[in-house]
């Protein structure tokens, strides 16, 4: 896999479902994801989802690598090492660009004012501070919404002809901070050819219902490690509000 192909996996879910991207990526996308490497036109339609470029150049600039390294993707969508250097000057530029793409000027200020000591680049972070939907417009940001948009981790219980029985904590809301709820099982729809390999007892990473992605170990420790850093840094923001009504 290349890091075209993972940001193609993650991306298929809200390019269906309108939410972001060109209205014409889906063909694109889904080919890549059973081909055996990228392609121009798939990196091209990546480009333009709205939020995604930013965050990868971000990562890539500081690392000195490119935007659609594997590496570079991993650690947005699932996370690893490339998220432990950022600090707030380094997200202002992010919002910065943020706002050329589409999120209000008026949010990025309240944003950069209350930027958390150790922003990360991850897209729970984007989802739980910057907000759901807040670059596009397309989608409200509500706690549902949040929930549906985080790259969760999800334990494979059953597998069906094209359903997947799953298991994952869902995100919950006190009134003052996120938090995770009690585990709860679910049936999501899945396509067998996107996902070979996936048998009972597997992890599974989902994006919109989506399950994108069979986690492999060293994947799955990475995802509980930087979403729980990516939360206690939104929970740090100032002024923190979440509305709880479902989309």
């Amino acid at each position: 896999m290349d890091g075209i192909q993972l940001g193609a996996r993650f991306s298929i879910a809200t390019n269906r479902l309108q939410y972001c991207g060109p209205a014409d990526a889906e063909p694109h996308l889904y080919r890549t994801i059973l081909a055996d490497r990228g392609d121009d036109a798939t990196e091209r339609a990546l480009r333009g989802f709205e939020a995604l470029v930013p965050y990868l150049e971000l990562i890539a600039e500081k690392h000195g690598k490119r935007p659609f390294d594997l590496d570079v993707v991993e650690a947005y969508w699932v996370g690893n090492d490339l998220l432990d250097a950022f600090d707030r000057d380094d997200f202002g530029r992010l919002l910065e660009a943020l706002v050329r793409r589409g999120l209000p000027r008026s949010l990025a200020r309240g944003l950069a004012e209350r930027l958390p000591s150790r922003p990360l680049p991850h897209h729970l972070f984007h989802v739980a501070f910057v907000g759901v939907g807040n670059v596009t417009g397309h989608v409200p940001t509500t706690l549902a919404n949040m929930e549906a948009c985080r790259p969760s981790e999800a334990e494979v219980l059953r597998v069906g002809a094209s359903t997947l029985d799953v298991r994952a904590p869902a995100l919950a809301f006190d009134g003052t901070r996120l938090a995770w709820g009690s585990p709860l099982e679910r049936r999501l729809t899945y396509d067998p050819k996107v996902l070979p390999d996936v048998r009972p007892g597997v992890s599974v990473a989902v994006h919109w219902g989506w399950p994108a992605l069979v986690l492999s170990d060293r994947q799955r420790r990475h995802l509980a490690t930087y979403t729980d850093r990516s939360l206690a840094q939104a929970n740090e923001a100032i002024g923190l509000r979440v509305p709880t009504s479902r989309a």
